[in-house]
């Protein structure tokens, strides 16, 4: 396949996700093997929902919404066109997948396909039946992929790269692993808001998506504040009201509880509203129900910590202050130029 027959078969992929972006699948007539793929996928989410509490419909949901936006021949176009793919040195690449969030690889999957290689993939167990039917449906819409994705639950054997997403602790094991071979190794990230107590309310209220969106559990979600001295948070709390019910969800309520109950028992001093808690702490990762904040005192000052600790930090949501920023309410919505990391992945795929 040349590149626009593979932009082609992600574009079909892109319409067949279009029928699941609401609550309510809608089965479309001109989406290409629906019969055959249509209740399947159906059963696969919902075997991702009983298998995974975090994976709700409301969730999976956005997720599709989110790629079937993204998939359309002109926004694959648009992305690539800047890159060379016409010395592609075919090689098999091997991704080690997080799952944290509904289809967290799928840019890395999307990406060694795009460019022409063969892909190896091992799935993490707790979202393990989305991408297998995808990538059978790909292999129909373009036969020319049979035999270009393999998945596995195995030991990684026989692959010319990888691509690997871990925490702290597991991508030293990465890196010594895979010493030999062209590698992108991702480690733990957070995503921060700068506020500056100017914020609108519609800004605010934006903010909720992007801290309560997958329950926090995206790397791209925001788990951390920094608010100048004196900070209203009466504007922040009354702003992430609209997400009140999410507390009626177990898995969060039960994580609430706990973490409420351990900054009880330490005395640490928190400010909570009935499912949100916010809590004065240095860290960039807060536990779920939870986030961080801390006080800064000018903004070249926080500037500067900021750009000393850039290795930390996913996304950064402001209004003015850095250059690379993410308007408020759109961390989870990211661009197909928008790399994990800042490490432009196509790039890395065309040099191995």
């Amino acid at each position: 396949m040349n590149l626009d027959q593979r932009i082609n078969a992600f574009a079909k992929l892109g319409d067949f996700l279009s029928q699941f972006t609401s609550e309510n699948f809608q089965k479309k007539d001109n989406v290409e093997h629906n019969e055959l793929f249509f209740e399947g996928f159906k059963h696969q989410i919902k075997l991702a929902q009983e298998h995974n509490g975090w994976f709700t419909k409301k969730n999976l949901v956005f997720t599709f919404n989110s790629w079937s936006n993204a998939l359309t021949t002109k926004n694959l176009t648009t992305w690539l066109e800047t890159y060379d793919f016409n010395k592609v040195n075919t090689q098999k690449v091997a991704i080690i997948m997080a799952g944290n969030i509904p289809l967290v690889g799928f840019h890395d999957f999307l990406s060694v396909l795009i460019s022409g290689h063969e892909v190896l993939v091992k799935q993490s167990s707790n979202d393990k039946h989305l991408l297998p039917f995808i990538a059978k449906y790909l292999e129909h819409v373009a036969p020319a992929f049979k035999g270009k994705i393999t998945l596995t639950d195995q030991k990684l054997e026989n692959f010319d790269a990888v691509i690997a997403t871990g925490s702290d602790n597991t991508a030293r094991y990465f890196e010594y692993y895979f010493k030999n071979k062209p590698s992108i190794i991702r480690k733990n990230r957070n995503s921060v808001a700068i506020l500056t107590g100017n914020e609108t309310e519609e800004e605010l209220t934006a903010l909720s998506e992007d801290i309560f969106r997958y329950y926090g559990l995206g790397c791209r979600n925001v788990s951390k504040l920094f608010v100048p001295k004196d900070y209203d948070f009466q504007r922040f709390f009354k702003a992430m009201y609209p997400w009140n019910a999410i507390i009626n969800e177990s898995k969060y309520a039960n994580n609430y509880d706990y973490n409420k109950a351990v900054y009880l028992m330490s005395e640490f001093d928190m400010l909570e509203n009935g499912f949100l808690m916010i809590k004065e702490d240095a860290s960039f990762a807060s536990p779920i129900a939870t986030v961080f904040y801390e006080y800064y005192d000018s903004t070249e000052a926080l500037k500067t910590y900021i750009d000393t600790n850039l290795n930390n930090i996913q996304c950064i949501v402001s209004n003015g202050f850095n250059e690379n920023e993410i308007v408020f309410g759109k961390t989870q919505q990211p661009e197909l130029s928008d790399y994990a990391d800042g490490e432009d992945t196509i790039a890395f795929l065309l040099k191995i």
